[in-house]
C-alpha cells in the first residue's frame, strides 16, 4: 500500500501546478494518466489553496502523479510541498508521459 493511501491530506492546487512542472506534464497529460476529466483537473488548479476535488479523483492525480515520480510533502511547518523522487531527479527524459488518444 502506497504511504499516500494512509493519512491521505487533500492536494492542494499549488502542489498540482508544481507537480505536474516537474515531471513537464501538461493538464491533459494528467488527465489521461489519472483517469479524470481534463475541467477537474484545470478547476482544481485554479484555487486558492485546497481543491474541491472529490476524494476518489484526488487519490487517483495523486497516484498518478506519484507513479510518475513525484513524492507530495506534508505541512511541516513549511506549508504542503511536492519534490522528484530521487530515483527520478535526472531522469526526465524518462519519464513516460500517458498515451494519447490517438496512440491507444
Amino acid at each position: 500500500m502506497n504511504k499516500s493511501t494512509i493519512n491521505r491530506i487533500s492536494l492542494t492546487s499549488a502542489q498540482l501546478r508544481a507537480g505536474r512542472a516537474l515531471i513537464r506534464w501538461s493538464a491533459e497529460d494528467l488527465a489521461r494518466a489519472s483517469a479524470v476529466g481534463l475541467t477537474t483537473i484545470r478547476r482544481a488548479e485554479l484555487t486558492d489553496s485546497e481543491t474541491s476535488m472529490t476524494a476518489a479523483n484526488d487519490l487517483a492525480v495523486r497516484r498518478a502523479l506519484e507513479a510518475a515520480g513525484v513524492e507530495f510533502l506534508d505541512e511541516n511547518g513549511g506549508g504542503p510541498g511536492v519534490r522528484l523522487r530521487k530515483s527520478a531527479q535526472g531522469n526526465l527524459s524518462r519519464i513516460k508521459k500517458p498515451p494519447t488518444s490517438q496512440t491507444l
